[in-house]
């Protein structure tokens, strides 16, 4: 999913670029010779399968007569190339710098939106459910292990939950509940912080529950306002700006909010869940 929207993107950017030649009145083969290129570049990165370089931009921008569209094509290229992060770049120096960005990204956002599968969402971990997950992170992609210090950032994000001007809805599948992260008692304990979490004025959480029918395709995904997706795939986040792939989300969450379940209704399929690991010895 990520890199096809990627893909997508850089299809449309090739567009752009297309119109530009032709408003030129050059052929691709022409604008090929003009620039001194090998005569397939043009059709590649007007079809998406080439990323130009930022001299490529000025290059096409100059031989078209557009100079003065360079310098927005070129912010546009480079916001193609943010969009897909692989994590080993993202998380070449541990886990705390990840757990930095975010708190900076959601401390510029008011409504945030998220919905997860099979996790509990980072913003709601106890201390020793961050611990499995970052100790996990760490060990499959084999990155420094800053897991102490990672988890102490992921602690420090949870303030934006006390602060005004911040609101939350949380919709977490089933499975996240009962998806073993750490222990039995790490299990327990995060469970118990989750009704805890229900009474706070700025949150909203909901339960999907696991017999609820199929309506859409998803995966996890955090809505940023109206602004921005981050979406994480296992070899790399995806960052979401496009209008029309951010609605596609935030219908995706409003029918997800719509089948989930809050108040008394989350909290008795939480308290079951509590019930079935307490009875476990």
């Amino acid at each position: 999913m990520a890199t096809s929207t990627v893909h997508q993107a850089r299809e449309a950017f090739g567009q752009r670029l297309r119109d530009l030649r032709r408003d030129a009145g050059l052929t691709g083969r022409g604008l090929a010779d003009l620039a001194g290129w090998h005569s397939s570049k043009v059709s590649k990165i007007e079809y998406g399968k080439q990323s130009p370089s930022e001299d490529d931009i000025q290059v096409w921008c100059r031989l078209c007569r557009a100079d003065d569209q360079a310098e927005n094509l070129i912010a546009a290229v480079r916001g193609i190339e943010a969009m897909y992060v692989e994590w080993r770049r993202r998380l070449r120096t541990g886990t705390r710098a990840r757990q930095e960005k975010s708190q900076s990204l959601e401390s510029d956002t008011q409504l945030m939106r998220w919905f997860e599968p099979i996790l509990v969402p980072g913003l709601l971990h106890t201390a020793e459910y961050a611990t499995a997950v970052l100790t996990r992170v760490v060990q499959f992609y084999e990155i420094p292990d800053d897991i102490e210090a990672g988890v102490s950032a992921r602690m420090e994000r949870q303030q934006i939950l006390y602060r005004r001007g911040h609101a939350f809805h949380f919709v977490m599948a089933q499975q996240a509940l009962r998806t073993q992260v750490g222990s039995r008692d790490v299990m327990i304990g995060q469970l118990d912080r989750l009704l805890s979490v229900m009474s706070m004025a700025r949150v909203r959480l909901g339960i999907l529950p696991a017999e609820a029918p199929y309506l859409a395709p998803s995966n996890q995904f955090i809505m940023f306002d109206d602004r921005l997706v981050h979406v994480e795939a296992v070899s790399a986040e995806l960052s979401i700006t496009q209008p029309r792939e951010i609605a596609l989300y935030a219908r995706t969450f409003a029918l997800h909010a719509g089948q989930a379940r809050y108040g008394d209704q989350a909290r008795a399929l939480i308290l079951g869940e509590l019930e079935q690991l307490r009875a476990t010895t």
